[in-house]
């Protein structure tokens, strides 16, 4: 039997941050720029939104806005370089969504 800790209840706060995560992922094409991102960063390759043109094949303003919603999410980092915006997973993001997320199968605590 796992004796559960304080610390793994959802507060409110944290309630509110799942769902925005999970309304970033909430659209297919996202999830694949996500992932295309990640494994290009794990690479140590850097992505702009034209890579992400030339990859995925939609239009650049369609790109944007998918970034656009990540980037708001925190789940994304832009680094901007002259004319063009790199982008980076956020890694401790990701990590404390993905640890939030675990919580959701656990009984709330009395």
């Amino acid at each position: 039997m796992r004796i559960r800790k304080e610390n793994e209840n959802l507060d409110a706060e944290e309630i509110r941050f799942i769902a925005a995560c999970a309304d970033a992922f909430a659209h297919p094409v996202r999830v694949e720029i996500f992932r295309y991102i990640y494994s290009e960063n794990l690479n140590r390759r850097r992505v702009c939104n034209k890579d992400l043109v030339e990859e995925f094949g939609y239009a650049q303003a369609t790109i944007s806005q998918h970034l656009n919603k990540m980037t708001l999410s925190g789940l994304l980092q832009a680094q901007k370089e002259g004319t063009r915006n790199y982008y980076y997973v956020n890694l401790g993001l990701l990590g404390k969504y993905l640890n939030s997320v675990r919580k959701l199968n656990l009984p709330p605590s009395r």
